[in-house]
C-alpha cells in the first residue's frame, strides 16, 4: 500500500488502542486514587492513560481496586506492548530501513561493472536469468527490473539483484549503471515498452549489446531502429522449430540442443584470435566455424570472405557443452 496509507493505519490503530484504554479506566474511574487532591476527573483519567501507556506511571494516580489493577493487567499492559510494536516499527520501516536500503543499494551499484541488466521479469526475463546461470553466471552479476512485487520475488529468490523501477526511465537504469554493463536483456511483455526501453538504454549505453523480446514482427524493424542488436520473436523462432521438424525429425531436436545450455553442443560466438590471422574459419581448432562477422556484414562458411581470417572478426562457432570453461566465452 502506498506510505501515507500504511503510516495513516498505523496511526489509527494506535489512537483505537489508546481509546480502549481510556474509556476502560474512565468507567471504572473510582478504581483510581490521585495522591494529590483526591478527586478523579477526565483530565487525570486522561493523564493517567498516556503516561501508563508510554511509561509505567508516577505514582501520583494509581490503582486501588482489584477490577482496576486486573484491568491495567490484562488490558492495558498489552495495550502498551502493541504501541511500542506499532511505534518500533514505524519507525523502522520509514527511518532505518530506508537508510539501511539506501546503504545496501549504494554497495551493490558500487560492485556493478560488466553485469547483465533483465528489464522484466515475465515468462521470457525468467527463462533468461535462469539460462544465464545455467550457463555459469553469478547472480550478483545479474540485475532485474520490474514493478511486480511477486516477480521481484520470484528473481530475488535466484540470488540476483532486484530494482522495483520502471525501466523506461533514465533514473532506473542509471541506478543500475547501463552504460557499465555487459549486456541489456529486455522482455517488457509489451512491444511499445520494450522499444521505449530499448531507446533509453540505447541513449545512456550506446555501446552495450541490447537483446529484446518483440512479439509483433511489424515491430522488429522499429525495434532495431530503436538500438537493439538483437531482436527474437518467440513466435517466429518457434515457427522456425515446426517447420524444421517437418524436414527432419531431429533438425528441431538440434536447434533446441544449441540453443539450450545443458545439451551436449552449443553456440558460442568469440574474437579471432592472433594466431587464427590469415588461417581460414574451417581450420580454426576450437569448434566447428559456421559463420564470421565482419565490418557489420556476415559470410558463411562457404563463402570466400572465409578463407582468410582478418583482424576484428568475430567468428560464430558450434561446440562441446565440457563444462564452465566454456561458459564465459559462451557470455561473450
Amino acid at each position: 500500500m502506498p506510505v501515507w496509507v500504511s503510516l495513516l493505519l498505523r496511526v489509527l490503530i494506535a489512537f483505537l488502542l489508546l481509546a480502549i484504554a481510556l474509556v476502560g479506566h474512565w468507567i471504572d474511574r473510582d478504581g483510581l486514587r490521585d495522591n494529590v487532591d483526591g478527586v478523579i476527573s477526565f483530565p487525570d483519567v486522561l493523564y493517567f492513560t498516556m503516561i501508563t501507556i508510554t511509561t509505567v506511571g508516577y505514582g501520583d494516580i494509581v490503582p486501588v481496586t482489584q477490577q482496576a489493577r486486573l484491568f491495567d493487567t490484562f488490558v492495558v499492559t498489552p495495550i502498551r506492548l502493541f504501541v511500542w510494536l506499532i511505534f518500533l516499527g514505524t519507525a523502522y520501516e520509514f527511518l532505518f530501513k530506508q537508510v539501511w536500503e539506501r546503504w545496501r543499494m549504494n554497495l551493490i551499484q558500487r560492485g556493478l561493472h560488466n553485469h547483465v541488466v533483465v528489464a522484466g521479469y515475465g515468462t521470457s526475463g525468467a527463462e533468461a536469468v535462469s539460462e544465464l546461470i545455467r550457463r555459469g553466471t553469478d547472480p550478483s552479476a545479474i540485475v532485474v527490473i520490474d514493478q511486480n512485487g511477486s516477480s521481484l520475488r520470484a528473481a530475488e529468490s535466484k540470488g540476483v539483484n532486484i530494482l522495483d523501477g520502471d525501466a523506461t526511465r533514465n533514473a532506473t537504469l542509471e541506478a543500475v549503471h547501463v552504460q557499465r554493463a555487459r549486456s541489456i536483456i529486455v522482455s517488457a511483455g509489451r512491444d511499445d515498452t520494450s522499444i521505449l526501453i530499448v531507446l533509453t538504454a540505447r541513449g545512456l549505453a550506446p555501446d552495450v549489446p541490447i537483446s529484446v523480446v518483440i512479439r509483433s514482427e511489424d515491430n522488429e524493424a522499429l525495434a532495431r531502429q530503436a538500438g537493439a542488436g538483437t531482436v527474437i520473436n518467440p513466435a517466429s523462432f518457434a515457427g522456425l522449430l515446426l517447420a524444421g521438424s517437418t524436414h527432419g525429425p531431429h533438425i528441431a531436436d538440434y536447434m533446441a540442443d544449441l540453443a539450450n545450455a545443458d545439451g551436449r553442443v552449443t553456440l558460442r560466438e568469440r574474437a579471432v584470435e592472433g594466431s587464427e590471422i590469415g588461417q581460414p574459419l574451417s581450420g580454426i581448432g576450437t569448434g566447428l566455424g559456421l559463420r564470421i562477422y565482419r565490418d557489420d556484414r556476415a559470410f558463411g562458411f562457404w563463402e570466400p570472405e572465409t578463407a582468410q581470417l582478418q583482424s576484428g572478426d568475430q567468428i560464430v562457432e558450434v561446440v562441446p557443452r565440457t563444462g564452465p570453461r566454456y561458459d564465459g566465452a559462451a557470455g561473450r
